[in-house]
């Protein structure tokens, strides 16, 4: 007989959760009452009682015990139904997908995106809302405040539900549905794109390298790609799940993707490489011999997306990230539609996506995705490429070549400086933005500074303003920086320095990015004094 149990409990400091929910080292997650207190402040916030909701997670370590665990306090809170990817599998973009088909009342992901998994590394939660997207802001910072005040949470004392299979199970007076969660995401995807060109288009001898990194996308990407597709198999590699991602940083980059960069720029290389992270929401494509940084990615599709069949029709707006690079921007223009420059997360691009004001959304940090879903999706955009190679029938860097020179060169690039003490981080930021008022008029390393603000945001939907999201420095020649904290870290603060310069063409198209970025990374680090405040020379990931 399941009985609820009703447990004293103390708050527990700093359960705030950032950008993309609560990310925190898994031992701390497993430590007594963490999870429950968070999963609490959860469901007293969105108000249980006989709602719906979908969950599931990356398959990263204790995926397995926190879905037995939220199910039962989802039982003892009074849900009525939980739809659950079986083995708590659902990557974060087929989670939003359920979220929307099943007109739910929101899900809970269990994920740390693209950190690392084990029982050593990362683990995280966070709270999507019906409309298949992350929390907004207000509903965040109402959990946070209701982890400051939480003296107890409730419990459903019961057996593990079989998660091991679809099928219908009872938890006390809950309906739990075990799903099949690639199925129905397939099923999205097919709807989306050619996948008649793109079979063709394999079976015409087109090879390609998928590297799912160990994580959640694997059996999406062997289900899609090998199985409906027509892809050889081993096309997929690195497509097994693993609860500490076999290793692997799970961060499709070209430092973390590197076995993926190395094969696509040997002498034998195939003609399309693909990478996906953690939880499925990023995306890095590479062609033979060529990168596509992620600004340029979502630049490329914008153009090109029409050639899909769900998206025939164009596009009603392009939404970029502020730190993105602006190459979207220019194929806006071109178009006639709107451009639109928000915040860093995605919960940002709902609002716009919702209001029917945008179509295709993108951030440089490998998340690229469109009105489909509410968030970014990794596989999307894999698919969106493998439908405009289809139907172009040109390779990538013939596909870049001609878009730039269309288009001109955003030349761009992000510098991480991770794990910095938070104090020296916070430091460097406020004296760069005491400096702000003084830069105007002033030359670093040859370049002139137009403008310098900390960017603010006023949501165009719904009025709402969001301040201090990053130190932008403007150049008068259309060169850029940005500084910024970043949120998805689990310890110390990383720092990220986004470097761009456009090169209108005809020429100076084909630079090394690093070489064409010279002078702006100089004045980067003179501006903000990176080594003197952080004991940093060079950054630890560049992108």
């Amino acid at each position: 007989m399941s009985q609820i149990t009703t447990v004293p409990t103390a708050p527990i400091q700093g359960q705030k959760p950032g950008t993309s929910g609560l990310r925190k080292k898994t031992a701390v997650f497993m430590g007594r009452h963490y999870l429950e207190n968070f999963v609490q402040s959860i469901f007293d916030v969105v108000e249980c009682q006989g709602k719906t909701f979908v969950l599931g997670g990356d398959g990263r370590y204790f995926n397995d015990r926190a879905a037995q665990v939220i199910l039962r306090m989802a039982a003892a809170n009074g849900a009525a139904r939980m739809i659950v990817g079986q083995g708590a599998i659902l990557s974060t973009p087929a989670a939003s997908h359920l979220i929307r088909l099943n007109r739910t009342d929101g899900g809970i992901i269990m994920s740390a995106s693209h950190n690392p998994g084990g029982p050593d590394e990362d683990f995280g939660v966070k709270f999507n809302m019906p409309n298949g997207g992350p929390a907004p802001e207000a509903v965040t910072e109402a959990m946070y405040r209701r982890t400051l005040e939480l003296a107890e949470y409730r419990v459903l004392e019961a057996q593990d539900v079989d998660l091991s299979r679809p099928g219908r199970h009872r938890l006390g007076g809950m309906v739990v549905d075990v799903v099949d969660p690639v199925a129905d995401y397939a099923a999205l995807m097919e709807g989306l794109f050619d996948f008649a060109a793109i079979r063709a288009l394999f079976a015409g001898g087109f090879r390609m390298r998928m590297d799912s990194m160990c994580a959640v996308t694997g059996p999406y990407a062997v289900e899609i790609m090998e199985n409906r597709l027509g892809a050889a198999k081993g096309t997929c590699v690195n497509a097994t799940p693993l609860p500490d991602f076999g290793g692997m940083h799970p961060d499709p980059n070209p430092t973390w993707a590197r076995a993926l960069m190395e094969e696509m720029f040997s002498p034998d290389a195939p003609d399309f490489g693909a990478a996906s992270d953690g939880d499925g929401d990023r995306n890095m494509v590479v062609g033979r011999g060529i990168y596509v940084s992620p600004s340029d990615s979502l630049a490329v599709l914008a153009a090109n997306v029409h050639l899909a069949p769900g998206y025939a029709g164009g596009l009603k707006g392009v939404a970029r990230s502020m730190p993105t690079s602006a190459a979207a921007d220019r194929v806006a223009a071109a178009l006639g539609i709107p451009a639109y420059e928000t915040p860093t997360g995605w919960k940002f691009f709902g609002n716009l996506l919702d209001a029917g004001k945008a179509t295709i959304c993108g951030e440089e940090s490998f998340g690229t995705g469109s009105d489909h879903v509410r968030e970014k999706d990794g596989l999307w955009a894999v698919l969106m490429w493998l439908n405009i190679l289809a139907a172009r029938g040109q390779p990538v860097a013939a596909i870049l070549r001609e878009h730039w020179q269309r288009f001109g060169r955003n030349y761009y690039s992000r510098h991480d400086f991770e794990a910095i003490e938070p104090a020296r981080a916070e430091a460097l930021m406020a004296a760069l933005r005491a400096s702000l008022p003084g830069l105007p008029g002033r030359v670093v390393e040859g370049l002139e500074i137009a403008e310098a603000d900390d960017f603010a945001y006023t949501d165009p939907v719904d009025g709402s303003v969001s301040e201090r999201q990053g130190v932008r420095v403007m150049f008068r020649d259309g060169s850029r920086i940005v500084y910024r904290l970043s949120g998805t870290g689990t310890e110390g603060a990383t720092l990220r320095v986004y470097l761009e310069r456009y090169a209108p063409g005809p020429e100076g198209l084909a630079l090394d990015p690093q070489e064409a970025l010279a002078p702006v990374i100089r004045a980067a680090h003179g501006l903000a004094g990176i080594a003197a405040h952080t004991g940093r020379e060079n950054p630890d990931v560049v992108t």
